[in-house]
């Protein structure tokens, strides 16, 4: 299987060898999975005629919560059932994978913004993207919290944040949430967890792939995915009212394709709307004190990130 770094920078000599055994051993089903990467390399190139999208440190937030792999209609879908939506905008986000979105996002242009910033990170790209050392606080959760089916639970997120708010009292704050990006936590039957040592790789199918294989439907995958959502959002209803914040945004780094131009899942530089085009919620947040959080940060964790990026999915 090819992951998202084949995708980006390919060996041709390992690609003509690989897809020669493919097709010996799956025929015409093997060629097209060996062709698949070209075509990802080729809509790439189309990314470059379509608007950049905007930066969200040009945006206006004091709190913004990042609900991963969210398309806009999966959440104007969910919407209706929070009192705290009004209006789900539309945006368009710097990139259609996290990797990417958190290269484009957090750079130097930034780094005063960045300096007065809490993030705290439920994604494992952070450990490639992004130095604590340019961040007011950054609490990269995943470390230390990794649970059955593969992935961070919503709660030590909101845990952390909590936390993070009202210890540092930073300028803004990032929540990343990573939810409803898959592991679908209400079906782990239906996909196996990203282990953290193989992130961008994994042996196995994940529910993408399946889905394009025809080994699951589209509505018991929407299920699943919609689902997973309204675990992560039921958690921002608690968050918001456990932290001050007068700009409050809920939003994606990307979305996911479900056969839209033949893609499924969140290749990186992808055109097409339904990975780049994220919602864009604009609420308040108000500290109560209903929550204390129970969650607490472990130093010196030794993780296995490439599990954990397996457990996820990513390829």
């Amino acid at each position: 299987m090819f992951s998202h770094v084949d995708i980006r920078s390919m060996d041709v000599l390992g690609w003509l060898s690989d897809s020669a055994a493919r097709v010996r051993s799956d025929g015409a089903d093997g060629a097209r999975e060996s062709l698949r990467p070209a075509y990802h390399k080729g809509l790439q190139g189309l990314s470059r005629l379509r608007p950049p999208g905007t930066p969200i440190y040009d945006r206006d937030w004091d709190l913004l919560v990042v609900v991963d792999a969210c398309r806009l209609d999966l959440m104007r879908e969910v919407a209706p059932g929070y009192g705290f939506v009004d209006e789900v905008r539309a945006v368009r986000s710097l990139d259609s994978m996290t990797l990417q979105w958190m290269r484009r996002n957090f750079v130097p242009e930034y780094g005063a913004e960045m300096a007065e910033t809490a993030y705290v990170c439920g994604n494992p790209f952070s450990a490639e993207a992004l130095d604590a050392d340019e961040f007011r606080a950054l609490d990269e959760v995943w470390r230390y919290v990794w649970e059955d089916p593969g992935t961070v639970p919503p709660r030590a997120i909101t845990d952390r944040t909590v936390a993070a708010a009202r210890e540092h009292d930073p300028d803004r704050i990032v929540a990343h949430y990573m939810q409803p990006h898959c592991p679908f936590l209400s079906r782990p039957e239906m996909t196996r967890g990203k282990r953290l040592d193989r992130f961008g790789d994994q042996e196995w199918e994940d529910v993408w792939q399946k889905l394009r294989a025809g080994r699951v439907g589209r509505e018991e995958v929407w299920a699943g995915y919609r689902e997973n959502l309204e675990l992560a959002m039921d958690d921002v209803e608690l968050l918001l009212a456990n932290v001050d914040a007068d700009r409050a945004v809920i939003t994606s780094d990307h979305g996911n394709a479900l056969g839209e131009w033949f893609v499924y899942g969140h290749p990186p530089g992808m055109p097409m709307d339904c990975l780049r085009v994220v919602p864009w919620i604009e609420t308040t947040a108000v500290d109560r004190g209903t929550h204390e959080p129970t969650t607490e940060a472990e130093s010196g964790t030794e993780t296995d990130r490439a599990a954990q990026l397996a457990a996820l999915g990513y390829v």
